[in-house]
């Protein structure tokens, strides 16, 4: 059983260190300069995260007004700073402003919002109605967005439009970030080795269901891209992952080649990026994408709701592993739906990929 005792410090970008390492080596002072920018500022909001571990549950901002199942979304405009919040530039209720990153912003955190609490029940991501803040316009070509253990944080990209486009074009890494809140307060999963990837594709699997929820498609309609529409136009790729064919977002001589596995014949050992967390999450991605297009229909109907139930049940260890993870998927499948349809499209999921179910 997992314990939620102690939250680790929490620090979840969406563009993967290896990325951004391979950027940072590039000749054009275009492309190395934000890179080499953007790692020093995740290196020191990592740190500071550590150094400010929250222990139990964190504080829970409440107002004496709220009303439960309503969102409290509220997005901060750090003016190409770094101090967080930010200035304030809009908040629950109020009419869009001029400023589309902003409006974005909000949105995404109003789908994110929606989803949890509509399809699976869940009063924001600590299911509380947690208040939702995201700052927007943080440093300059800052080529990433994050999720610091409290918040929202998005990046402009890389300002001259040669690698990243603005972090709040895609809902889906707006889904993911938070979805890394939904894990926190949950199964907290250690974020390192296959805990960590498995928190990763976690965040993946609920950030896709954000956007196919938000645009009404079906498994089959779904494109399974992660961060389609962040890549500038000058890149050899279509997004950041592929859930349907893992290692083919994007094949660039400047950003590289996507070296998710699709399976575990081709399993990464690394130590680099928390062992891999953002390289081997391919593996439970496909596994979903497996699952989810096998039943058909709205993935996060069925599919979705067996991870959600893992996620939120209280037996999946902070350092489980794909076995384990898979092995309450099947558990979860069956006792949610019999023995049907869903249990074997979750079972014959895994075994595709090449993950064993005990």
């Amino acid at each position: 059983m997992t314990t939620n005792g102690g939250f680790q410090p929490v620090f979840c970008t969406i563009v993967p260190p290896h990325v951004l390492d391979r950027l940072s080596q590039a000749d054009d002072p275009l492309v190395h300069g934000p890179a080499r920018r953007t790692l020093r500022r995740d290196a020191y909001e990592r740190t500071q995260r550590r150094l400010t571990t929250v222990v139990g549950a964190p504080a829970v901002a409440t107002l004496a007004d709220a009303e439960p199942g309503k969102p409290r979304r509220t997005v901060y405009d750090a003016g190409h700073g770094t101090d967080l919040p930010g200035e304030k530039a809009r908040g629950e209720g109020e009419e869009p402003g001029q400023d589309a990153t902003v409006n974005r912003a909000y949105a995404g955190l109003g789908a994110t919002f929606d989803l949890f609490l509509k399809e699976f029940g869940r009063d924001s991501i600590d299911g509380s109605g947690l208040p939702l803040d995201a700052t927007v316009h943080y440093d300059r070509d800052y080529n990433n967005a994050f999720w610091n253990g409290e918040q929202m944080v998005f990046g402009d990209g890389d300002g001259d439009g040669e690698i990243f486009l603005d972090f709040t074009i895609a809902v889906d890494v707006i889904g993911h970030e938070l979805a890394h809140g939904v894990t926190q307060y949950t199964a907290n999963l250690d974020y390192f080795g296959q805990s960590g990837a498995l928190n990763e594709s976690v965040s993946d699997v609920f950030g896709a269901l954000i956007k196919q929820y938000t645009l009404g498609q079906t498994a089959e309609e779904a494109d399974w891209l992660i961060g389609a529409g962040l890549l500038a136009p000058r890149v050899t790729g279509t997004a950041l992952r592929s859930m349907k064919e893992p290692g083919t977002a994007y094949d660039d001589d400047v950003l590289g080649k996507d070296p998710q596995p699709a399976t575990m014949d081709d399993y990464v050992r690394t130590g680099r990026d928390n062992g891999g967390v953002h390289i081997n999450s391919g593996i439970p991605n496909h596994a979903f994408y497996l699952a989810a297009t096998t039943l058909g229909g709205h993935a996060w109907e069925r599919a979705g709701q067996i991870w959600y139930d893992v996620l939120t049940g209280g037996e999946l260890d902070q350092n489980a592993q794909f076995t384990d993870f898979a092995t309450l998927t099947v558990k979860a499948a069956r006792a949610r739906y019999g023995e049907g349809a869903e249990l074997v499209a979750v079972t014959k999921a895994w075994e595709r990929v090449g993950v064993r179910t005990l």
